[in-house]
């Protein structure tokens, strides 16, 4: 689910993982480098999300003009 409602957590939204992955790009980074980054801190966030919807967040934050591709 792209944005949480009243079943969905924000920590389960694409919006929200994307938010945590926002807080993990240091600089210019590729996609499997942000996954074994978020794979490190797991446990630290408070669902499970898979590389498909780490995707999914990467295409809505470019999307909204907050990750721009080099």
């Amino acid at each position: 689910m792209l944005l949480p409602d009243k079943h969905i957590s924000f920590a389960e939204s694409l919006l929200g993982f994307g938010s945590f992955l926002l807080s993990k790009l240091q600089g210019p980074m590729t996609a499997d480098q942000l996954w074994r980054s978020y794979e490190r801190d797991a446990d630290n966030y408070p669902a499970y999300q898979s590389f498909d919807n780490m995707i999914l967040s990467l295409n809505v934050l470019y999307a909204i003009g907050a990750l721009h591709i080099n």
